[in-house]
Order: C-alpha cells, then structure tokens, then sequence
C-alpha cells in the first residue's frame, strides 16, 4: 500500500550572498529583455513546437501507460507548500518572459534574482519563495523514488560564455567539445529531420521545469521525477541534449519517438547511447530523446 508523504515547510539557512560570474557578465541587464526574434530566430520549417517542445511536454497526458509509476512512497506538496510551489513556477515564467526563451536555457540562480530586482515586470523573490528554491535543490531525489546521479551541487552554479555554442535555429545551446561535435555528426548521419530539441539547461531552467511538471501532477514529487530530474540531476546542465523529429511537437518527448525513422537510424549508428533506456534501475522513464554525451 503507498504511504503518502506530506512535505512541511522547512525552516531554511539563508541563502549566500550572490557570487560566481554572470552569464551577462558582458551586458547591459537591460538587454536580457530579448525575444524570440532575430538572434533567437527558429527556422520557418520547424514547428514551434519542436522549438518549445520541452516546455509543452510538462502538459503530457499522464495516464499515459509509459507514465504510471510503482513506488512503495510517494512524496506530495500540499496545502500553503502547494500554493509556494506555484508561485515560484508563476514568478519563473515572468522571468523567462523577460530575458527571452533561449537565454532562460542558460540563467543562473544569481543572475534570476537580480532580473527580479531590476524588472517591475518581473518583481522580486520573496524569501519564502527563494527558500522553497534552495529546498527543492538540495533535497534528497531518492525520497522521490529518482536514483540517478546529482552532477551539479552548487545552486549558484553558471554556464561560461565562453564553453558553449548557440545552434541556429533552435532556441537551444550546446557545449563545445563533444556535445556539439555528436550533435553536428548525428545530424549529419541522420539527416535534417532531426532537430535539437533540448540542450543545456541551467539550474534554473530544470528547475522551472520540474516544478512545472509538480503542478501537474497535483504536487507529486514522485510522479514528476519521472519524467524530469530534479534540480541538479540533469545531465543537461553537463553536456546530454534531446533530440527529435521536425514536426513532431510534444511526441518527440514520448515513447513514440522510438517509432520513428529518425530513432531508427540513431539506434542503427553504432555510436549513440541513450541515457535513460527502457526499464533503467534510475526511477525514470524511457527516454528515446535523451542523447548521452557524458
């Protein structure tokens, strides 16, 4: 029988003063009020859902035979949490909407808070909701029933200008070195109809996304790590990125993606590794996207 799992409010240390290099190091805060227009252009032939397909994937169906979960415990927020958790998805969203669809990709923890401070449009953290953050971040995922590796400890962490790579046309960033090297062999392999559909994503970003997928699922933790790392899990902060097919929307982030040519011929290279294959001892779905780089 599950046991079902409240989680309190915790009271929390404050957090440390910002610090670490701003990925804006070398802009005026003004100029993070970018859109997706220009320099984050996206290719008229791409559906803009391949383009936002990971942020549309938090609405997935969850009766989805792919979804269900067996956990002997599950972990939900509820009540004034539930409403604390919301808020901060609430707030992320208006800062994702102040400095653009790609740049959100890779905004650090420090640089969030100061865009609070310096957009009315955006407003600032309140502490609650800065304290719900850092809770999120360094709870244990195995309570979630989540038992892959957390590769990014630092809630601070940033992304260096100067080791990533913006790919045309998709919203999306790369590392240099292996990931983008894959990334440009694959696609060269495969052909044009496969797209990039997530790249790096910084705390933040995976944050907004988990907790995206907690609001659908009426605040089960457990549930929403199943189909997204918590904080600091994601290899994503590290070097993976998701792949798809053009125009395939949502469903590039389901297991229908496996039914493709495209996953086909990914599988048939030889050099491809999936990160989370079907029945992974990790507490996640299969994930025929999700490309392993490191």
């Amino acid at each position: 029988m599950k046991r079902r799992t409240l989680i309190k409010a915790i009271p929390l240390s404050l957090l440390a003063a910002a610090g670490g290099v701003s990925i804006w190091r070398d802009h005026a805060i003004s100029k993070t009020a970018i859109s997706l227009s220009e320099d984050n252009s996206y290719d008229q032939h791409i559906n803009l859902n391949d383009l936002l397909g990971e942020d549309l994937f938090i609405k997935d169906n969850l009766e989805k035979p792919e979804q269900k979960i067996a956990k002997t415990t599950e972990i939900i927020i509820k009540d004034d949490e539930f409403k604390r958790l919301k808020s901060v998805v609430a707030h992320l969203q208006r800062v994702q909407n102040q400095v653009g669809y790609a740049n959100f990709n890779l905004l650090g923890f420090d640089e969030m808070i100061r865009i609070g401070r310096n957009f009315s449009s955006v407003g600032s953290f309140t502490r609650a909701e800065l304290d719900f953050f850092e809770y999120i971040f360094t709870a244990d995922a195995k309570a979630y029933g989540f038992f892959g590796d957390k590769v990014i400890d630092n809630i601070s962490s940033v992304i260096p200008e100067r080791e990533i790579k913006k790919i045309a046309r998709t919203g999306h960033y790369l590392f240099k070195g292996q990931s983008i090297e894959k990334y440009n062999r694959v696609r060269k392999d495969v052909g044009n109809s496969l797209v990039l559909t997530s790249g790096i994503r910084s705390v933040v970003k995976q944050t907004y996304l988990f907790l995206s997928k907690a609001i659908e699922t009426d605040g089960n933790l457990s549930m929403a790590s199943y189909s997204l790392a918590p904080p600091g899990h994601s290899y994503h902060g590290i070097g993976d990125f998701d792949v798809g097919k053009v125009g395939y929307g949502h469903k590039n982030f389901t297991a229908d993606f496996s039914h493709t040519d495209e996953y086909k011929r990914l599988t048939d290279l030889g050099y491809v590794a999936i990160r989370y294959v079907n029945g992974n001892p990790f507490g996640v779905r299969f994930e025929p996207w999700h490309i392993k780089v490191v």
